[in-house]
């Protein structure tokens, strides 16, 4: 069985892992607590101002994109390193939209190398 998830990746998220995930959120009172009080304290700018901030940003930062990235066209993920002034871009290999899941090994290739030239 599929899961609502699914579209993300290339292969889709098996339901029991989904369960797996959602399962605090779903039975434990305080974590839908939080998670209701973090959602209501949020603003609708607060993504844009942490992005503005970035630009301040001088340490490396690499930035790993999948090669279908579903939610984000190609283009502004090719500008987002240019987001912090240590930006460096990554794309990962294969038909994948979510790399940690899609392409394991090819996004812990890519933090290793970045690693190994940031020192």
């Amino acid at each position: 069985m599929g899961s609502s998830l699914g579209g993300m990746t290339a292969h889709g998220i098996p339901y029991e892992r989904v369960r797996r995930w959602s399962r605090p959120l779903l039975t434990d009172r305080a974590i839908r607590r939080d998670l209701a009080r973090f959602l209501r304290s949020t603003q609708k700018d607060t993504c844009l101002r942490a992005a503005e901030r970035l630009r301040h940003f001088d340490p490396p930062a690499l930035v790993a994109w999948a090669r279908r990235t579903g939610g984000c066209r190609p283009r502004p993920a090719d500008a987002s390193p240019n987001c912090c002034r240590g930006g460096d871009t990554s794309r990962s290999p294969g038909p994948g939209r979510w790399s940690p899941m899609d392409n394991p090994e090819a996004l812990a290739r890519e933090l290793r190398r970045f690693i190994g030239e940031s020192g």
